[in-house]
């Protein structure tokens, strides 16, 4: 499995307060941002999976509404964690 216990607690301690933080916006976005990463890999080599496309849409929208809150609660921390995770907005 891409995606262990180990991996997710090193996300949320690198993005989050601390390794247990699984609600703050800047944890979901990191492990969305890592989960769509994946995905997008595994797209380029099958290019036909269209259930896994479906999936990676859903992502996308997910981070995006993720990004919208945080945009709308705190522009700080909005510019921190695109800066950190090197997505274009």
């Amino acid at each position: 499995m891409y995606l262990d216990k180990e991996k997710k607690q090193e996300i949320f301690g690198q993005y989050g307060k601390s390794n247990t933080d699984t609600g703050s916006a800047e944890s979901q976005i990191a492990l969305f941002s890592y989960r769509i990463s994946h995905l997008t890999e595994h797209l380029k080599e099958n290019r036909k999976d269209y259930n896994t496309e479906r999936a990676l849409t859903q992502l996308v929208g997910k981070r995006r509404s993720l990004l919208d809150y945080l945009k709308s609660q705190d522009i700080e921390r909005y510019r921190a964690i695109v800066k950190a995770l090197n997505l274009r907005k």
